[in-house]
């Protein structure tokens, strides 16, 4: 007895959310919306959040979800996110499943989880090396604020306390929620997903995963699948909003009570009419013209263009113009295969959506009654009951018709048009109005250096692409952790990702001030002027479990002679006349006379300060920050104040850093030579 598609439809279960630590789904079956298989048109999921408490799944972020994440250091918290990311990628073949049902291929699925899962990878990376051991990062220099060094400033950032709302896009269901999730959880602050309905499914096993992992912290994450009604009501202070979807929903959003006068964070990511340059230099015959259409088509047909970074525009020198259009019709003959991605040989999925294709083939009339021409595919539904679309290339002979630089396809659409001077590419990039990214594909430095300064204001990102990195490049659409993903004007004005900066925006930065000992407490990090321990033992011989902030070790003096100034130059070749010329030494104004080297003075405070024997202290990694301040002149004497400045245990090892604030003084007091020095110290003698 076979099931029919409305049968199936009767009695799939209503995709859960999870909120408050329990998977929920509504009582009743109102206001339930069908969600289809984009290939074959059957229904694999039904999606509402009738009856959902979302003040109180706000409330519990706020509360629970806070009190167990912002406690955790930011080590600690990036720990969580690699295990996060085994989790994933040891069931990420069940991902690839689902994702199938979305519409994508495998190299789609592979951009978006594995994309992900990548994500989660590198905020672990980059929570661990450029964070501290700590809930509080510290944000540029000190400042001091009084002669005596009683009174100093400095800005802190610290977690806010509120949720981070992540309003997500039916385009990357698994990487579109990772990527504004890690920040936010590197940070310490607990996150709320929505996923975009048409692909929720595929967004609420990720969810499931890592929620059956054990890994979560109570209410760090919560899941709603469906829509949110009335949630901008119950922001407040403290609380982030960030959004990727169209600049039309990203509007209504902003002007919002909440954002305009309640003071809720709000930062989004939209549609962009993103642009790819070619230089006059890449004609047909070269490497970069043959990367041109290669990444044009690639932008057109992954994820069935269903990209916010796709190219939208191809601006080619006008000369250029037939040959682009015949090459990416060849290319696209030769490679894409439009299907199922479940069938063998299927290279471009459906749409996502039949609802998106109707929308896609809708906007592409808009732009055909402007004046353009389908040169490459067809404007035409393909007979099927999947969002299938052909992949499609307009001409527009007028470069300046406003549509074009308007109305997006969201989907496999591009539009070709031509430019005859620097001037004239300038212009069409900027009519998109603000682009997420701008590719520039010329070998020619006078065009990229004439181009790019006047095109950067208006893209978040520009790729350069030629013959020397395109076995390197990551590709036009690819965003990646380290480098902001956003945009101004139409893009949205806002950013995600860029690495560290991504979890500062979920950060409040502060100005604090008060005396050294204060700071040190507030900041876990020691002041010059804050209490200092210089004990009988010495403190190389204390293991991290041992060692204490303000721990110090102050040396004796030492006598700097000509002898030690002469015997340096000669052993290291630094003869330079500072340190060899009495008269032209004292023409320089910043030298008395002779005076010694600054590494000579650095190594001997090293053997003023060092402890030789074996023990907690396993290497010397490095010096940070160093600076020459006073001249030394032979007859001089040096002595140095060593003092434990950052503790930094490792999550995962035997031992940790410890950064020594190193600072060498002569006879009257003065500082000759402050600097950082960095140690690897075992956690336990």
């Amino acid at each position: 007895m076979t099931t029919t598609s409305a049968e199936t439809a009767a009695t799939t279960a209503i995709l859960p959310s999870y909120i408050k630590g329990e998977w929920w789904r509504p009582e009743t079956d109102a206001a339930v919306q069908e969600v289809r298989d984009a290939s074959t048109g059957d229904v694999v999921a039904r999606v509402s959040s009738e009856g959902i408490d979302l003040a109180g799944a706000l409330e519990y972020a706020r509360t629970v979800g806070h009190d167990s994440l912002a406690p955790l250091t930011f080590h600690q918290r990036a720990i969580i996110l690699k295990k996060m990311a085994l989790a994933l990628t040891e069931r990420k073949d069940e991902l690839y499943e689902i994702s199938a049902r979305t519409g994508a291929t495998k190299a789609d699925s592979w951009v978006d989880i594995d994309g992900g899962i990548g994500v989660l990878f590198a905020y672990s990376s980059k929570g661990r090396r450029e964070m501290p051991q700590s809930t509080v990062l510290l944000d540029g220099p000190l400042e001091p604020l009084s002669k005596d060094g009683s009174f100093l400033g400095r800005h802190i950032f610290t977690s806010l306390p509120g949720a981070a709302l992540q309003i997500n896009a039916f385009n990357f269901a698994v990487w579109g929620s990772l990527e504004k999730l890690a920040p936010a959880f590197l940070a310490g602050v607990p996150s709320i997903i929505k996923p975009a309905t048409p692909t929720g499914y595929l967004a609420e096993h990720m969810v499931r995963i890592l929620d059956e992992s054990g890994l979560l912290p109570e209410g760090s994450v919560q899941l709603v699948s469906g829509s949110l009604p009335g949630v901008f009501d119950l922001l407040k202070l403290g609380d982030t909003v960030a959004f990727t979807g169209s600049a039309y929903t990203a509007d209504k959003l902003r002007r919002h009570e909440a954002f305009q006068s309640g003071g809720v964070r709000f930062t989004c990511e939209t549609d962009s009419i993103n642009a790819s340059v070619l230089g006059p230099d890449a004609t047909p015959d070269t490497p970069e013209f043959t990367a041109f259409v290669k990444q044009l088509v690639t932008e057109m047909t992954s994820k069935a263009g269903q990209k916010c970074t796709a190219i939208r525009r191809a601006i080619v020198p006008s000369a250029l113009a037939a040959d682009v259009a015949r090459a990416v019709a060849d290319r696209i003959a030769e490679r894409i295969v439009v299907g199922d991605p479940r069938d063998e040989g299927v290279t471009m999925g459906p749409l996502a959506s039949m609802e998106q294709r109707d929308e896609v083939l809708s906007q592409v009339g808009k732009l055909v009654d402007a004046g353009g021409r389908v040169v490459v595919g067809t404007d035409q539904p393909q007979p099927s009951q999947g969002a299938f679309v052909s992949p499609m290339l307009l001409r527009f002979d007028d470069a300046l018709t406003d549509a074009l630089h308007e109305i997006e396809a969201f989907g496999p659409v591009a539009s070709l048009l031509t430019y005859d001077s620097v001037d004239e590419a300038v212009d069409l990039v900027a009519r998109g109005g603000g682009s997420l990214v701008t590719s520039v594909v010329s070998h020619d430095p006078e065009f990229v250096g004439a181009l790019v300064p006047r095109i950067a204001g208006m893209n978040g990102r520009i790729l350069l692409l030629d013959r020397d990195n395109l076995k390197t490049s990551t590709g036009h659409g690819s965003p990646l952790p380290m480098l902001m993903h956003g945009g101004p004007g139409r893009a949205g004005g806002g950013e995600e990702l860029g690495g560290i900066i991504a979890v500062k925006h979920h950060m409040q930065r502060t100005a604090v001030q008060g005396t050294p000992e204060l700071m040190t407490a507030v900041t876990g990090v020691w002041h010059s002027g804050a209490s200092a321990n210089a004990d009988a033992e010495h403190p190389f011989r204390k293991s991290l479990a041992e060692l204490r902030i303000g721990d110090q070790v102050r040396s004796g003096l030492r006598e700097v002679s000509l002898d030690d100034i002469e015997r340096f130059a000669h052993f290291t070749g630094d003869t330079f006349y500072a340190h060899m010329d009495e008269e032209a030494a004292a023409a320089n104004p910043f030298f008395p006379g002779r005076v010694a080297h600054g590494y000579l003075l650095v190594s001997f405070a090293a053997g003023l300060f060092v402890e030789p024997a074996p023990g907690p202290v396993l290497a010397n990694t490095g010096l940070e920050n160093l600076k020459f301040m006073t001249p030394v002149s032979a007859g001089d004497s040096i002595r140095v104040e060593l003092t434990a400045k950052e503790i930094t245990p490792r999550e995962t090892d035997d031992y940790g850093q410890v950064r020594w604030d190193a600072r060498l003084i002569n006879q009257n007091d003065e500082i000759v030579a402050q600097y950082d020095v960095l140690t690897m110290v075992a956690k336990t003698r």
